[in-house]
C-alpha cells in the first residue's frame, strides 16, 4: 500500500481557508499513487484550545471535507482512497467535552475514528478536550493500521498493546519545532521496539499561538530505516508499506516472543 503524509501548513481558525489550499495537495498525493492520504492533527483549524470557535459536529465541515476526498478520488481514479486527519469534535454521545478526533474515510465513507487517547496536559489539552478510551486498528488493502495523535507517541505502551496486530502506526501531529529530537527520536523507537513501520505526519509553519513547527513527517521501516521524509517546508512524503515485510522482519528477528508480563 502507498501511504502519502502531506505535511501542510494551517490557516489558523481558518477551516475553509486551510481546505482550500489542502485540495491541490489531496489530488497530488493521490496522483501520486497514494492509497492512504494523512494530514495532521486538528488539520483544519490548528491544535487550539479555542473549543468554542474550532470544534464542529460529528458531520461537520472538516470531516465532511475529509469524507468527500477519499470519495471524490476513489470515483475520479477507480482506486481506493482513504483519508485521514484528526478534527475537533463535539459529540454529546461520548464526552461533555469536545475529543480530539481522528477520522478514517474511505470510497464508501466512514470507515473508522478514533478519540486521543493522552490530551496533552502540558497545553491544557487536557481540560478542553475529553481523552478517548479505545484504540484503533483497522485492515486497509491488506495492512494492519492502528491510529495515534501527536502526543499519544510519548506513551510506548499504547503502541505495544497494539504490535501483534499491527503493520503500520499511523501518528498524525501538531508536535512544535522546538522538540523535534523527541519526536524523531520517540518515533523511531516506537519501529524498532514494535518491528513495525511507523508513519509520522506533522505540519509546518507557526500557528496562532507563535509555535513553529518544522514537520519532520517520516517513514520508518520494521527496522527503523527511514525511507521517506521531509522538513521544513509544505511536501508529500510518499512511501510503501508491505505487511510482508512485517512478517518477515518479526519471524527474523522474533523480539515481541520475548516480552515478559
Amino acid at each position: 500500500m502507498r501511504v502519502v503524509g502531506i505535511q501542510h501548513r494551517i490557516e489558523w481558525h481558518d477551516a475553509d481557508a486551510t481546505m482550500k489550499r489542502l485540495r491541490p495537495q489531496i489530488t497530488r498525493a493521490v496522483d501520486a499513487g497514494g492509497e492512504l492520504v494523512c494530514l495532521t492533527e486538528m488539520f483544519s483549524s490548528g491544535f487550539s484550545m479555542d473549543t468554542d470557535t474550532i470544534a464542529e459536529a460529528v458531520d461537520g465541515p472538516s470531516a465532511t471535507f475529509l469524507a468527500d476526498q477519499a470519495v471524490e478520488h476513489s470515483e475520479r481514479t477507480g482506486r481506493s482512497i482513504y483519508t485521514v486527519a484528526s478534527v475537533p469534535t463535539h459529540d454529546p454521545s461520548c464526552a461533555e467535552l469536545p475529543v480530539n478526533r481522528l477520522f478514517v474515510h474511505g470510497p464508501d465513507g466512514l470507515i473508522g475514528s478514533y478519540d486521543k487517547l493522552h490530551p496533552f496536559s502540558l497545553s491544557g489539552e487536557d481540560k478542553h478536550y475529553a481523552a478517548g478510551s479505545s484504540p484503533l486498528t483497522l485492515t486497509i488493502e491488506g495492512v494492519r493500521v492502528s491510529f495515534f495523535v501527536c502526543f499519544d507517541l510519548r506513551f510506548s505502551y499504547a503502541f505495544w498493546d497494539l504490535a501483534h496486530d499491527t503493520d503500520l502506526f499511523v501518528v498524525v501531529a501538531n508536535w512544535p519545532a522546538s522538540r523535534r529530537l523527541h519526536w524523531q527520536t520517540l518515533l523511531r523507537a516506537r519501529s524498532i521496539e514494535n518491528l513495525a513501520y511507523v508513519f509520522g505526519v506533522n505540519r509546518v509553519g507557526e500557528d496562532g499561538n507563535g509555535f513553529a513547527h518544522a514537520g519532520d513527517t517520516i517513514l520508518y521501516s520494521p527496522r527503523g530505516e527511514t525511507l521517506a521524509s521531509a522538513a521544513e517546508a509544505e511536501s508529500l512524503v510518499i512511501g510503501d508499506v508491505d505487511s510482508a515485510n512485517v512478517t518477515a522482519t518479526r519471524e527474523r528477528f522474533g523480539f515481541l516472543n520475548d516480552r515478559r508480563q
